[in-house]
């Protein structure tokens, strides 16, 4: 069997984006130290498990998906985490709407890069 266990993500400051995606999107830091070469290597992720992110720094954090959804943040309670994230300051582009895929709602992450919040039907 083959998974995906981590997957780079484009940052400005990864003190910045640590905040975002635990303060606001609600992920645990799985890693965060120096490494030989004087780097930093910080992974974030869905408390429950899943695909990381390590937050990488790039001058081209913003455009890893030329404007299109590249990420798909799924949840079962679409509601609570559409609250929890909206009192948390992320910036949403539409009200919830229900499609056949499941309720939806686009998001943006600290650059402006569009997210999905999805919950999928039952």
């Amino acid at each position: 069997m083959l998974r995906i266990s981590d997957m780079t993500y484009l940052v400005r400051d990864q003190d910045e984006a640590l905040a975002f995606f635990v303060d606001a999107l609600g992920f645990v830091v799985r890693q965060d130290e120096a490494n030989a070469s004087g780097g930093r290597r910080v992974v974030v992720g869905p408390a429950d498990g899943g695909t990381g992110l390590v937050l990488a720094v790039s001058d081209a954090a913003g455009d890893q998906a030329s404007g299109k959804v590249a990420f798909f943040l799924e949840t079962d309670d679409f509601a609570a985490q559409h609250a929890r994230m909206a009192a948390a300051g992320v910036r949403f582009r539409e009200e919830p709407r229900h499609e056949e895929y499941g309720t939806v709602a686009v998001f943006e992450d600290l650059y402006g890069m569009p997210w999905d919040l999805i919950e999928p039907p039952r």
